[in-house]
């Protein structure tokens, strides 16, 4: 059984300009669900000079349309992008293949 007890923010980004006329890149809440986050896998690495950790990441939240690759899970302080969107074959749940941005 599926335990959705985490609540998060799936956000899409937006882009506008501010009142230089510079652009500026916003994100906007797309849904606000209960899911189940699970880490499948950590490493680190060395990124400019810096340690840096890549998490992987499942979330899988009751079935919704309209996400794609390309969004972003907020959990808590966490950033997620989401990487791809894969249906559970019984249109019960989706599970968001992530990965947490350093």
């Amino acid at each position: 059984m599926t335990t959705l007890n985490h609540r998060i923010n799936i956000e899409q980004r937006s882009s506008s300009t501010d009142a230089l006329g510079q652009p500026l890149e916003t994100w906007t809440l797309v849904a606000a669900v209960w899911a189940d986050v699970r880490h499948l896998s950590g490493t680190a690495t060395l990124k400019a000079g810096a340690d840096a950790s890549l998490v992987q990441a499942s979330i899988r939240i009751r079935q919704r349309s309209g996400l794609n690759a390309g969004l972003r899970v907020v959990h808590g302080s966490d950033l997620y992008d989401i990487r791809a969107v894969l249906p559970d074959g019984k249109n019960q749940y989706i599970d968001l293949v992530c990965q947490r941005v350093a």
